[in-house]
């Protein structure tokens, strides 16, 4: 995106009263920042970041052969622009005034420069990157990022030596894939992780790598169908394995709506009377009983998705994201668009984020 485009998603921006204190209004320049803490804050959850040398890395890996290597392989058409400005705060951070966002929450791309193909201490140093980046940016603008740290989990005891440097540093907010190397995040091995997460207080944001399995790569599947099919799977292991169970204060957040997971759960709960066995780890619990365990981030694309996760799992539990750069331009609108006004809208947009990263 660029100027003139920020401009025009300013302009565009739906009828509404303004809500941050960076929301456009009348097509005059942003406001002010507001210190963290107002109450009509406006805080985009999915606002990804890129980091160069791990980016060309990542994008290199079958030739890779040490940092700064020449990426081999040439981003979708239309995107190059985009993906520039993932590497450039003060870009972000236009493009956020341009949407009426206060703050975002910096989560690195994996999809474009996930680390996890590497051996642990090689993804160890890439993680590290990442998150020198994320703190440096947060510390750099503090009233308009909340940084992120991503970890080498293919290796649990590796990872957790970085997650108490990123603790240190002050970043809040793990950013964790659906599994690592076909094992998902649920599963008895990352158990002290979740404790240490919980003891920290940190929000976890789940956001898939992607979909490996070749049949996902038509058409483009590993996206449209494959991250949702993670998700769901991601939601089903931390149930089934007893993560939701034996770490109850833990705050998850769910990227894209968690999937499809909230959605068919009537056949998921009557799997439980005919095998008891199931649910041995949820202490009998359903699993449909644990969606309100979850947070829901709100790029789900379709009104009727929106609506289903209000009315099941309740407004308390969401909120907002855009999928910076590639999702919803106006994401504030779009929440309007589907019905949310007064105390929803502001709960959705801002202050349940704020509630999650302490910033009340």
């Amino acid at each position: 995106m660029n100027k003139s485009n920020s401009t025009a998603v300013a302009a565009s921006f739906s009828d509404g009263p303004p809500l941050g204190k960076h929301a456009p209004s009348g097509g005059s320049e942003p406001r002010e920042a507001g210190s963290v803490g107002a109450n009509n804050l406006v805080i985009d959850f999915h606002v990804h970041m890129l980091e160069r040398s791990v980016f060309e890395a990542s994008t290199n890996k079958t030739v890779f052969t040490g940092f700064g290597a020449t990426p081999s392989k040439t981003p979708r058409p239309g995107t190059q622009n985009a993906m520039e400005r993932m590497f450039d705060p003060l870009a972000i951070i236009e493009d956020l005034d341009a949407r009426g966002i206060d703050i975002g929450v910096l989560t690195v791309s994996t999809v474009l420069q996930g680390t996890s193909w590497a051996d642990a201490q090689t993804d160890l140093e890439l993680c590290r990157r990442c998150n020198d980046q994320a703190a440096r940016w947060q510390a750099d603008h503090p009233t308009r990022f909340v940084g992120s740290f991503v970890l080498p989990l293919q290796d649990p005891a590796v990872a957790m030596q970085e997650f108490e440097r990123c603790t240190g540093m002050g970043l809040r907010v793990a950013n964790v894939a659906s599994s690592y190397n076909s094992v998902y995040v649920g599963a008895p091995p990352y158990h002290a992780f979740w404790e240490a997460v919980e003891k920290h207080n940190i929000t976890a944001w789940i956001h898939p790598e992607g979909a490996r399995d070749p049949w996902f790569q038509q058409y483009a599947l590993w996206n449209s169908l494959g991250q949702s099919i993670e998700e769901t799977k991601c939601m089903a292991s931390m149930i089934y394995e007893g993560v939701m169970t034996r770490f109850p204060a833990l705050k998850v957040v769910m990227a894209h709506g968690g999937g499809y997971f909230p959605h068919y759960l009537g056949r998921v709960d009557r799997n439980t009377a005919n095998r008891p066995d199931t649910v041995r780890n949820t202490g009998g619990i359903k699993p449909g009983d644990f969606l309100r365990s979850f947070y829901y981030e709100t790029t789900v694309y379709d009104p009727l998705v929106l609506q289903a996760l209000k009315d099941r799992i309740g407004i308390d539990r969401l909120v907002m994201g855009s999928d910076y750069p590639v999702g919803e331009a106006d994401p504030v609108g779009w929440l309007r668009s589907c019905g949310l006004e007064g105390k929803n809208l502001e709960a959705v947009t801002g202050g349940n984020a704020a509630k999650l990263l302490g910033l009340e």
